[in-house]
């Protein structure tokens, strides 16, 4: 049977929870069924099927956040939180 999609938000309305230092903060749940990104009470939260082994998960909303945003996933650089569920990203 073939994975579902990943759910994604529209671009723009990922686009405006970035600050103005180009800053976006985002809760992951790593190991989920199904991957995804949503919106809930003003955050942005991320769900990817990778476990977080060797950097997997990191890799995976990089890659997820990319994706979402129409952007290469070299213009996103993780600032904080590279073992925590808790992530800031820098988008250049």
């Amino acid at each position: 049977m073939a994975r579902p999609s990943a759910a994604i938000p529209p671009a723009e309305a990922v686009r405006q929870l970035i600050d103005d230092a180009g800053r976006l903060a985002l809760r992951v749940t790593p190991g989920a069924r199904i991957e995804g990104l949503e919106i809930v009470e003003g955050r942005l939260q991320a769900k990817v099927r990778a476990k977080p082994e060797d950097g997997k998960a990191n890799a995976a909303v990089r890659d997820l956040l990319a994706m979402a945003l129409g952007i290469a996933p070299s213009r996103l650089e993780l600032l904080r939180g590279a073992t925590s569920r808790d992530k800031q990203f820098r988008v250049t």
